[in-house]
């Protein structure tokens, strides 16, 4: 059949559906049916997976003439998404295409919900078409006689790609890709790729960067003007003294109108903490919305998240309060608007939720943005002009992940061993690792097989053995059986199941928030209140509270996220304007606020560094506003600390958040000083970085996850995890065997690099600092603190005080300051 005969079937099935194919759809069918490889953008909504799946099958098509009477058993397609969430939705798609043109083409999913029995039927028939996330990927490779399975496979889609970009499991997908071209050599690569700033470079860590697959490839770009609207939820009368702590509850009413007025409605919030306070919050004000909200988070029972899924799709619910669990690729056609509750901190973060209302093409988005403290409604603006400019963050490669690459070479020891020569090529064509030398390869080798040079006396780490003709295997079950339950690169905090006495499960809980209550207590988690009853074997064992019953709402680490680097910039720009005329709905909302502030201070220009100080009974305050993101702040605040301290000996306390940071100290700082001896200088950063901040104690919890994934401890067997603070003292003592004997180990080595790379943001840090010195240092001395200091110094009391005391003594500060 030629490419005429083949487009007019696919034209022939979208016009069956009512449907014409978009430029981008046709294009991308094209290339493939060429040959190709390459990478799709597109947004959400748009038909990306039609414009894969349908290629896929009229290749099929092509190759097998007598497809409706004769079918060609075998692995044909390999799809990855990042979520099993969406394995459902993309295997209805596939259905659809494959069964509408009577193809008999089956299609299967196999992810870590997928049943044994199920798994062991598709080790003795694989479906044509499989959906899989990175994980089950490498467990497949782990399976003895992989290549068999793979050996019929033409086609294999990176899906969401932009997320798994910039994270260990998109290492994780480079090896696998590495492989599986060695093995099947006519394996069509595609990538399906949201909007990002690098998508070139995306294309390249997809493809491998001197690689044939990348000469013979091509970048899509769907160009779908998708409308999005932006609009502030502003509230009638605005604090000239700004904080954090109400969240925003304070506008429930006018988000509850919001809801009634729309079909179906996503309420997003960062963190799954205010996901469960806002549930609560609604129904407490709105019963009349009993049975029509639910709350969706990735803590909350699988069953539950799938119920709440399909009483969207079925418009059985008038709205869903939800973190990022439903921010990826779940096609909810009847949501009509989208409510984002504080920042999201990114500009891609922010389209991809926006994208989640009108999800159909050439339908418009609604989103809404509700600031949970008044200079938040800065970002609001910033956010309408990024989605006016497509302006969207890039996506940072991972370089020389070891514990990946150790995993990785013990998953194929496990199946049927591997000789080193013919893997190293492999491995040393990814983009991670194509820097790595002779001396690195050979570290990991003799890491899987003798347990590096410090831990040779162990037998526990001598996995893989070397047989008479150099082929690395694991022959002990033992080891295969352990290393195939911790495969993976996600490592969380231990959680606990949370069940009722009587039975019956609830969701997970990390086990920090559950070892600080006792027997008797009663939390808020999933929208219900819950006495703790016992603790036994990593379980919370829970029953029904009293209605009237005092609780306290369930809480999570992953707490904060801190601005994008676009998001800062956008930011900052901003914020510029407050001394324009020209001025957008938001910032004239903001005017009580910044004339406090210029009363007091200033409201800095461009060319302007904002330095404030002041006295309060609690100190000497000294506020620094380099409007970064909180973990540039973080590293910043104690860079300078440290520094202050070399010129006088002086104990700050530190404080921060996305706008700026607090040295609060016992005696005056002398700022001239401070700014004589030039210390914003990016000069001599790295060395004071790790002089200043415990480096040593950032790195050790860093190298907790990295001897995770590198198999060096061991997270226990389902039903018996091994607890997080036994993790850390086992992973600790090798971290201080390495230290001491062995500080060229790789693994080592790379806790202090990611800590530094990723957790430091050591690059943006010293861009921060040059732009600093390219500024006018301004130096305000305050009579008592600003509204642009405010919401740093009460973040601070939120530490020592409960919500009602703080809401008190903010009140009493608020009317203190205002005199």
């Amino acid at each position: 059949m030629n490419r005429e005969q083949l487009f007019s079937i696919a034209s022939g099935w979208f016009e069956g559906k009512g449907w014409k194919p978009f430029p981008f759809q046709t294009q991308t069918w094209t290339a493939f049916l060429q040959g190709k490889h390459g990478l799709l953008n597109a947004p959400t909504g748009s038909g990306k997976t039609y414009a894969l799946w349908m290629p896929i099958v009229l290749d099929y098509i092509k190759s097998n003439p007598d497809y409706k009477t004769k079918h060609k058993p075998g692995l044909k397609a390999i799809w990855i998404t990042p979520l099993r969430a969406l394995s459902v939705e993309i295997k209805q798609a596939a259905e659809r295409v494959a069964d509408d043109l009577q193809t008999h083409l089956t299609v299967g999913i196999r992810t870590g919900d997928t049943s044994s029995s199920e798994r062991t039927k598709q080790k003795k028939k694989m479906p044509d078409l499989l959906i899989t996330t990175p994980e089950s990927m490498q467990l497949m490779l782990a399976s003895k006689d992989y290549p068999k399975m793979f050996k019929s496979c033409r086609a294999i889609i990176i899906d969401e790609w932009h997320e798994l970009l910039g994270t260990k499991r998109g290492v994780q997908v480079e090896l696998a890709l590495s492989r599986l071209k060695t093995i099947t050599p006519k394996m069509r690569i595609w990538g399906i790729s949201a909007t990002i700033g690098n998508l070139q470079q995306a294309m390249e860590v997809l493809l491998g960067p001197e690689s044939e697959a990348l000469q013979n490839s091509t970048l899509i770009r769907a160009h779908i003007n998708k409308k999005i609207n932006v609009h502030s939820i502003i509230p009638e009368k605005m604090d000239a003294y700004p904080w954090r702590g109400h969240m925003g509850l304070h506008l429930v009413d006018e988000v509850a109108d919001i809801i009634k007025k729309s079909k179906t409605t996503l309420v997003f919030t960062n963190v799954r903490s205010a996901c469960e306070i806002w549930y609560q919050a609604l129904l407490d004000k709105h019963p009349e919305f009993a049975g029509e909200i639910a709350m969706h988070h990735g803590s909350i029972a699988k069953e539950t998240r799938l119920w709440v899924e399909q009483a969207i799709r079925e418009e059985r619910l008038k709205a869903v309060v939800c973190t990022s669990s439903l921010d990826l690729g779940v096609d909810f056609a009847p949501v009509e608007t989208v409510i984002q509750v504080g920042g999201p901190k990114g500009v891609a973060r922010f389209l991809q939720r926006a994208g989640r209302s009108g999800h159909r093409p050439g339908q418009e988005s609604n989103v809404y943005f509700l600031a949970t403290h008044a200079i938040e409604l800065v970002e609001a603006s910033a956010l309408r002009r990024a989605v006016q400019e497509t302006v969207v963050e890039d996506r940072i490669p991972y370089l020389n992940s070891w514990d990946v690459l150790v995993q990785y070479l013990v998953t194929l020891a496990v199946s049927d061993g591997f000789y080193p020569a013919a893997i190293f090529k492999e491995v040393k064509s990814t983009f991670c690792f194509q820097a790595m030398t002779e001396d690195d390869w050979q570290f990991c080798l003799n890491f899987i097989s003798k347990g590096s040079q410090s831990l040779q006396a162990y037998d526990e780490y001598k996995k893989v053995e070397i047989e008479e003709d150099g082929k690395f295997k694991v022959n002990s079950r033992a080891i295969a059986l352990r290393h195939r339950m911790q495969m993976g690169t996600i490592v969380g905090d231990a959680v606990m199941s949370v069940k009722f006495f009587g039975g019956g499960y609830l969701g997970s809980i990390e086990e920090w928030f559950i070892s600080k209550l006792k027997p008797g207590d009663v939390f808020i988690f999933a929208g219900r209140k819950l006495e703790l009853v016992r603790v036994k074997n990593m379980e919370a064992l829970v029953r029904r509270a009293a209605p009237g019953a005092k609780a306290v709402h369930a809480s999570w680490m992953g707490g904060r996220m801190t601005l994008s680097a676009q998001m800062s910039e956008l930011l900052r720009e901003e914020l510029y304007t407050a001394n324009t005329p020209e001025k957008n709905p938001e910032l004239k909302a903001l005017n009580p606020v910044f004339t406090r502030q210029r009363k007091e201070s200033i409201v800095p220009d461009d060319n302007q560094f904002l330095i404030e100080t002041f006295k309060t009974r609690e100190g000497y305050h000294a506020i620094f506003y380099p409007f970064e993101g909180r973990y540039v702040h973080e590293a910043l605040a104690s860079l300078m600390a440290y520094r202050i301290s070399l010129l006088s000996p002086i104990t700050f306390s530190l404080a921060y958040n996305d706008y700026g940071f607090e040295l609060l100290s016992d005696q005056e700082i002398d700022m001239q000083m401070v700014l004589d001896n030039d210390l914003f200088t990016p000069r001599h950063l790295h060395a004071d970085l790790q002089q200043s901040l415990n480096a040593t104690e950032m790195a050790r919890r860093k190298f907790r996850d990295i001897a995770v994934i590198a198999g060096l401890v061991f997270t226990g067997y389902p039903g018996k995890i091994v607890k997080t603070k036994h993790l850390q003292s086992s992973s600790q003592l090798i971290f201080e065997v390495f230290r001491d004997y062995e500080p060229d180990n790789l693994l080592f080595q790379q806790a202090y690099r990611e800590t530094f790379e990723h957790q430091l943001e050591e690059g943006r840090l010293l861009m921060a600092l040059e732009r600093i010195e390219r500024q006018e240092v301004v130096w305000k001395q305050c009579e008592k603190p600003t509204p642009f200091s405010f919401p740093i110094i009460t973040d601070r009391l939120r530490e020592k005080l409960s919500s009602e005391t703080l809401a008190e003594r903010i009140k009493k500060m608020t009317a203190n300051y205002m005199k």
